[in-house]
């Protein structure tokens, strides 16, 4: 009984072990080999000379599927896949050459060049890598592919994301396939389609496709009229929406600049009076500072170029001061109370200060970089992206103005300043040295005008006329905000930044600058001392 059941236990194990042992040993190196193949004969057809080959190459590879191939394919779309003399193929990865073909450790031979491509081939690429990067176990790849695919809706990508909605679990992947298909269905001929993409529409209100829909509403068939009617509707409220938070938002960075170009300016307007044209190249200094710091950074530090904008602002203070003050102390305090004068004097200073820029810099504008932690932009929405350079100037305009109230309200100079400002015959009586006061005042005004260079740096290109662009404004935020008035000033900057930005896209740049200049010089008849006029003996109330 014992022989009989070992026997039989023998006869149906032996052919078991057999099998594996023939698995094992011949049919899964077989499958090994052939995926090498598939990717030894892709790399061998991406070194020909006939651009058939090299699409054939990349059917291969795509075909192949596997995480080298996909790493050769993304190699090749970004130019980074060069051969060698002896047809070996490289990936050039951070200067150094990776051989593409996976355990290889051979070096390059002889000079290397990229594979020949053409607009077809990368046509027929970049949508292979959008299949690829779809199936892949990375979500963030599977997301990137599915932003890039949704991009460009066609019945043939689709129909690709239809397939792949099936298999996805991300939602934020599947929310891009969803909206990819319905870009696709709006655009045929299906009818149920077409609805069904209208009604999903709506319920995302995907700005991009308000054209689409409003065709739909008026042309469409009878049975998607009222679908794609609502889906409209709502689409539009979405617009509005997005419009009035891009124009407030884009109204306060221009607040923020116009406020740092005319703080300066309201704290000597108010002070001593003087009408100073040279005030606008305080600016350019400022920002002609930043751009020798980036400078000297790019030639003694590079490891430390993020750093040079921190340098800058100090930088820039002291010297558009220094210049400040050696102004007041050798031109302007020799014209006090005589107003015109004064007025043609500080022109005649700004037209030498840009000719003396000129005369360094040359008269082209200058670039100055923004460093890599405040590249980019925060997305709001996907209509809307404020760049962080954007937000930065906020913030900063937030510390300056916050720096010069605590300077003016919480020191013995700004106390000063006020009390000059208030009756300066009574503060020469007191005491106080209120040339000296004239002169410190004029030095801080110059140099939060440099520190605004700075600012502005980080928002365009750097130029000799870069002052010219900003004084008006600046003067009309200070004489809307009420001379001498720091609340005035910033109140002055936010009401003609954010009433510009809603009337550009309405009237034009030219036309909007217009009607505010032409409302500006109705609300000074009605109240000429400004929204906030400073109080004291020596001013009419």
């Amino acid at each position: 009984m014992i022989v009989r059941t070992l026997g039989r236990w023998i006869s149906k194990t032996i052919p078991i072990g057999i099998c594996a042992i023939w698995m094992t040993a011949f049919l899964f190196p077989r499958i090994a080999i052939a995926g090498e193949t598939e990717l030894a004969q892709g790399l061998e057809r991406l070194t020909s000379s006939s651009l058939a080959d090299v699409g054939q190459a990349i059917e291969t590879l795509v075909a192949e599927g596997s995480p080298e191939a996909l790493e050769i394919l993304n190699a090749l779309n970004e130019s980074h896949l060069v051969v060698d003399g002896e047809k070996q193929v490289f990936i050039a990865v951070d200067g150094e050459m990776k051989p593409a073909r996976p355990g290889s450790t051979a070096a390059p031979s002889g000079r290397t060049q990229p594979i020949k491509m053409n607009n077809v081939l990368r046509r027929s690429l970049d949508s292979s890598l959008s299949r690829l990067r779809l199936s892949t176990d990375d979500i963030a790849i599977r997301l990137t592919a599915a932003e890039q695919l949704t991009m460009r809706p066609s019945p043939e990508v689709a129909e690709l994301l239809r397939a792949r909605m099936e298999q996805e679990t991300d939602p934020r992947v599947l929310a891009f396939l969803r909206l990819g298909v319905a870009r696709a269905d709006i655009e045929g001929a299906d009818v149920d389609r077409q609805r069904a993409a209208a009604d999903y529409l709506g319920t995302v209100s995907d700005v991009s496709m308000k054209d689409p829909l409003a065709r739909l509403a008026s042309e469409g068939d009878p049975e998607v009229r009222d679908m794609a009617a609502w889906a409209l509707a709502r689409v539009e409220r979405r617009v509005f929406r997005v419009n009035l938070l891009a124009n407030t938002l884009y109204g306060l960075s221009l607040a923020s600049v116009l406020l740092l170009a005319a703080l300066g300016l309201a704290i000597t307007f108010g002070l001593m009076g003087v009408i100073n044209m040279a005030h606008g190249e305080m600016l350019m200094i400022g920002a002609y500072s930043t751009y020798v710091v980036q400078g000297l950074f790019l030639r003694h530090a590079p490891g430390w170029l993020g750093a040079y904008l921190i340098v800058s602002i100090p930088v820039a203070f002291i010297v558009s001061g220094a210049v400040g003050v050696a102004l007041e102390r050798t031109v302007i305090r020799r014209l006090y109370g005589r107003p015109l004068e004064t007025l043609l004097a500080t022109w005649g200073l700004s037209l030498i200060l840009i000719q003396t820029v000129r005369s360094i810099f040359g008269a082209q504008n200058v670039s100055v970089a923004v460093p890599d932690w405040l590249s980019g932009g925060w997305t709001l929405m996907p209509t809307l992206v404020v760049p962080y350079t954007r937000i930065a100037v906020l913030v900063f305009t937030a510390i300056v103005v916050t720096f010069v109230w605590l300077v003016l309200a919480r020191t013995s100079l700004g106390l000063r300043v006020r009390a000059v400002t208030q009756n300066r015959e009574m503060a020469a009586a007191m005491g106080i040295a209120t040339h000296r006061v004239d002169m410190w005042t004029f030095g801080l005004g110059s140099g939060v005008a440099g520190l605004g260079g700075v600012a502005l740096s980080q928002l365009g290109n750097v130029g000799p006329e870069l002052g010219q662009q900003h004084i008006i404004d600046s003067f009309m935020v200070v004489v809307l905000g009420g001379v001498g008035s720091l609340f005035g000033t910033v109140v002055g900057a936010v009401s003609l930044g954010v009433a510009n930005k809603f009337l550009e896209p309405s009237a034009g740049a030219v036309l909007g600058k217009i009607l505010i200049l032409g409302l500006l010089i109705l609300f000074i008849q009605w109240k000429p001392s400004g929204l906030f006029a400073l109080k004291g003996r020596s001013v009419e109330n």
